[in-house]
């Protein structure tokens, strides 16, 4: 018995409820807005608590955004117009161009609900909109947020709000932009607050400029990506690696507040890779020769790349001279590559120094290090500069010695400039090198006074000789040269 009440029954309570639902609807009118709290939210619909114990229901493709997602959540305050109430009460976030009358415009614009509309033309200052059986107009500045081709429009259904409505809507002025403004500001609260120092966020390139690119990570929020971060490798021309609408992925460095509620976002890309330079310890060392490309030419060196993300500088000082200011960088080329030495490594100022080595060289093809500059080597150089104390020789890239002005074997009374032109080829012995190797002493005179000892050496040794068959002494030949003049 107690089955057969419930079968019985079940279809009444439906019914009911139903009874109560019509009766509940009848309180309101179609085309009227009003709020109410979202309290439910299925796959299909969601239901609008209303007030006095009344539910509604709307559909949930109205209660999302342009990318397809839910704007709402269960608590959420919504305004809707009411769009049918037989068999239960309807609601619509916006009117539908084809069921639009003229009360229900007026009520949308003194509400500013959304309305459909269709983009039938363009005109003069914008685009004639069809709304119900009502013509509007839009603006071109108000049809999108950005300036955009106006045929792209024609023949699309947007929402819109009205901004002016006079004459009964024969005067009717709509406005996609408010509308789309307004979901950017939610959207960019949203970002905001996913957008924080250290965070991997994927976003469009908005636009492309010499000092790097903007990114849109959403809701029109845009961050900064600086060439500088673009990548470890130096990057001359941000054009060849993005264009306006590619999709990338990047980190955020710094969120800073400026004005208006508004935030300075800095992004970078090359932090989501390794740092080149933390390889640098273990795969190099002073001494070593690289292959090396140079990338451009200042005025003090030139800056090498020795592989993707790191880069070396060949001082000035380290190319022989020429006799000409500036002649080192004739030597060098934006592009040319080269065999080069490296001199110092300090990886905690990520700086590595290097030298160009000379093309077809011993030491470029991976020989040994030139002869070692120590006291007692003779060397030869070249002429860098003179100073009023000496003459400074360059003796390799990176070592330069100094001749001081007694060592340079000159009278007081000559010209010293004479004697060491810039550029020249000298030959010297090494006095003395600092424990630091940073100051070498240099002497040309001790090479002067070598030269002599070894003709006097000479001349020693050749007089000691026995004299060769057929041919005199040198004294005899002086002895017979002073008896023919008698």
């Amino acid at each position: 018995m107690g089955d057969k009440e419930r079968v019985v029954t079940e279809p009444d309570e439906d019914f009911a409820a139903m009874f109560e639902a019509s009766l509940k609807a009848k309180r309101f009118k179609e085309g009227q807005t009003i709020e109410g709290t979202i309290v439910a939210i299925g796959p299909e619909v969601a239901f609008v608590d209303v007030g006095g114990k009344g539910e509604a229901t709307i559909e949930v493709g109205e209660l999302k955004d342009h990318e397809g997602d839910i704007e709402v959540s269960v608590g959420d305050r919504i305004q809707a117009v009411v769009v049918s109430i037989a068999g239960g009460l309807q609601l619509s976030r916006k009117l539908a161009r084809g069921a639009a009358t003229d009360r229900q415009l007026e009520d949308a614009f003194r509400s500013g609900l959304p309305v459909e509309g269709r983009v039938e033309q363009e005109i003069k200052g914008g685009y004639e909109i069809r709304v119900g059986r009502t013509r509007g107009f839009c603006p071109f500045s108000q049809i999108d947020v950005h300036r955009t081709e106006p045929a792209a429009h024609i023949g699309k259904v947007y929402a819109f709000r009205i901004t002016e409505y006079k004459d009964g809507g024969k005067n009717l002025v709509v406005s996609r932009r408010a509308l789309l403004e307004e979901e950017q500001k939610k959207a960019a609260a949203e970002v905001r607050q996913s957008v924080v120092t250290g965070a991997v966020v994927t976003g469009r390139v908005a636009s492309v400029v010499s000092f790097g690119a903007f990114v849109d990570l959403g809701g029109g929020v845009q961050g900064l990506l600086h060439v500088s971060e673009m990548g470890w490798s130096r990057v001359s021309d941000p054009s060849e690696l993005f264009r306006p609408g590619d999709e990338i992925t990047v980190k955020v460095l710094r969120v800073d507040p400026v004005e208006n509620d508004k935030q300075k976002i800095s992004l970078g890309l090359k932090q989501l890779a390794d740092d080149p330079w933390s390889k640098v310890p273990a795969t190099y060392e002073v001494g070593q020769v690289r292959n090396g490309r140079v990338t451009r030419v200042a005025e003090f060196g030139a800056f090498v790349e020795l592989e993707p993300g790191v880069e070396a500088l060949a001082h000035a000082s380290t190319f022989a001279p020429t006799g000409r200011s500036g002649g080192w960088t004739g030597q060098v080329a934006p592009g040319m590559t080269g065999a080069f030495e490296i001199l110092t490594i300090e990886v905690e100022k990520k700086r590595i120094g290097v030298a160009l080595l000379p093309e077809g060289s011993a030491r470029a093809g991976g020989a040994a290090s030139s002869p070692e500059i120590a006291a007692g080597a003779r060397l030869k150089g070249k002429v860098e500069r003179l100073e009023k104390f000496g003459v400074f020789v360059f003796l390799a890239p990176g070592r330069t010695g100094l001749i001081p002005m007694s060592e340079t074997g000159v009278p007081r009374e000559d010209d010293v400039r004479r004697a060491f032109p810039i550029g020249a080829d000298v030959e010297v012995v090494v006095l003395e090198v600092e424990p630091s190797g940073r100051r070498i002493r240099l002497s040309a005179k001790a090479v002067l006074d070598a030269r002599e000892a070894d003709e006097v050496r000479e001349y020693t040794e050749r007089a000691d000789a026995p004299p060769a068959e057929g041919f005199g002494s040198l004294a005899d030949k002086l002895r017979g040269a002073f008896e023919r003049k008698r």
